[in-house]
């Protein structure tokens, strides 16, 4: 067999990507656009049922590409967006709950300090509206549909993986993998299992959730076309990226700028307890777990999107770098995109976006420019954050993700965080991770041939002769941070 196809169900979009193994890279790909819906200020929706059909229709397109050299499927999604539906009929009984959504934030911030001892002590995690356990108690406190499905014993709850995954193997596997489990809220990822004192905390049975399985793991079958295939290999998008960007060793790490912006660190066999970031898993194969330790800015990519989108000040993505260039810097205009909060090290859900420093001679270059450094900053309030609680040293991190494809911000990056900053060749490092699973769990390669499954592409090399600017810039939007906390 040829080909694997690598699912990858995001935020915004569902792609497939067809990944030859001879050829080491992808050659084909599909993309449907799915939508979100804004209820309220502060809520985040999705239609599951869109999110399966496109990801049908993706993977069939991929499929007729592939014709019977297909092997096997792997998948990736977004993490900690709760699917809620009728384990009978297969349909959600609510609105799929947006990982960005902050309707649950008061309900976290009221916990108890031992609920919230226990909730770091058992998951990693702090708490906060990001994560699934909340969402899940909302949504059986407060819809009828979903009370009426659980009493009837019918009610099925998972991530956005475990939906499609039970759509696509019609009902027959209701999975997830660890690290897709790691962001729920309710999963111990030192006993490796659902956490009976949270469950029961939060009075969430544990039947209405998934089994828990390795990321190499095989999760059932799909049938494409006139072929049933495995579907096999698992991880939650940015754990995959992880993978797909080869870094297995303890001490190396990656950097995903998408909607959000996450860091992930692998700490190796090690689970290290932090107060800013959160302790995950970063993947578990071959009968080994490794853990990770993750930083998450809520809005990273989604601040060019407003620039775009909400004041009409570019027409594409691809033109703040342009713009950004054209000025030698933001001319002491600083941005922080909390549209909806802070998260890592702040958790701040109170906070909001903050524009400071404008003045008479402002132009949209400089304020475009002060978006784009505030993405890199935030970048760099995780890297300190992780150096300090791991007491590890971080060499250089690989990037991936829309806006890695920014030189302006490449280079900016490598400046504000005094390392090299390493760009692959193929930049879908989720979708690729995906496939690296796949190809693993079908024992089409080993673990010590993974990593060349990454090709090398270009290294932006810190220029030590603006270290004292971007030390500088940096003072200056931590400054700005401490304003947006104030409420």
């Amino acid at each position: 067999m040829k080909y694997l196809i690598a699912l990858d169900a995001g935020t915004t979009s569902v792609r497939a990507f067809v990944y030859d193994l001879s050829e080491k890279k992808f050659v084909f790909r599909a993309q449907q656009e799915v939508g979100q819906s804004f209820p309220h200020p502060g809520w985040v929706e999705q239609d599951a049922n869109e999110i399966y059909f496109k990801a049908a229709y993706v993977l069939n397109a991929c499929a007729r590409f592939a014709g019977d050299e297909l092997a096997g499927v792997g998948v990736t999604n977004q993490r900690e967006t709760v699917v809620l539906w009728d384990g009978v009929s297969g349909d959600p009984v609510c609105p799929a709950i947006g990982w960005q959504c902050r309707r649950t934030a008061a309900w976290c911030e009221a916990l108890d300090k031992e609920t919230v001892e226990l909730i770091h002590a058992h998951t990693g995690l702090v708490p906060d509206a990001y994560f699934s356990a909340s969402k899940i108690r909302w949504a059986i406190d407060h819809v009828p549909a979903v009370q009426a499905s659980l009493k009837a014993g019918r009610l099925r709850v998972g991530t956005v993986d475990s939906y499609l995954i039970w759509k696509l193997t019609q009902g027959k596997s209701f999975v997830t993998d660890v690290t897709n489990a790691s962001r729920t809220m309710l999963y111990n990822i030192r006993d490796l299992s659902w956490d009976a004192a949270l469950l029961d905390r939060f009075e969430i049975p544990a039947g209405i959730l998934p089994e828990v399985r390795a990321s190499d793991a095989r999760m059932g079958e799909v049938t494409l076309g006139h072929r049933t295939v495995p579907l096999a290999g698992l991880a939650g998008d940015q754990q995959a990226a992880l993978v797909g960007q080869a870094c297995f060793a303890s001490g190396t790490g990656k950097i995903t700028y998408g909607t959000g912006l996450f860091l992930l660190f692998n700490t190796g066999a090690q689970c290290v307890s932090s107060r800013g970031l959160l302790s995950t898993i970063g993947y578990s194969v071959g009968g080994r777990t490794v853990y990770a330790l993750e930083g998450s800015m809520f809005h990273a990519g989604s601040g060019v999107q407003w620039l775009r989108d909400g004041l009409g000040m570019i027409s594409t993505a691809a033109e703040s770098e342009l713009l950004a260039t054209s000025v030698p810097s933001t001319d002491g205009v600083y941005f922080v995109p909390a549209f909806t909060g802070l998260g890592a090290p702040y958790w701040a859900p109170e906070a909001r976006a903050l524009l400071t420093g404008v003045t008479r001679g402002t132009t949209k270059a400089h304020i475009v420019r002060a978006v784009l450094e505030s993405i890199a900053y935030g970048a760099r309030d995780l890297t300190d954050c992780m150096q300090h609680d791991s007491g590890l040293t971080l060499s250089g991190v690989r990037c991936d993700g829309g806006a890695s494809a920014n030189d302006f911000l490449m280079q900016f990056q490598a400046d504000v965080l005094g390392v090299a900053v390493d760009r692959p060749a193929e930049r879908e490092s989720t979708a690729l991770g995906a496939a690296m699973l796949c190809a693993l769990s079908l024992g089409l390669t080993d673990e010590q041939e993974l990593p060349s499954f990454r090709a090398a592409g270009q290294v932006f090399a810190p220029d030590p002769a603006r270290r004292g600017l971007c030390e500088q810039g940096y003072a200056g939007y931590r400054d700005a941070v401490r304003r947006a906390l104030l409420k």
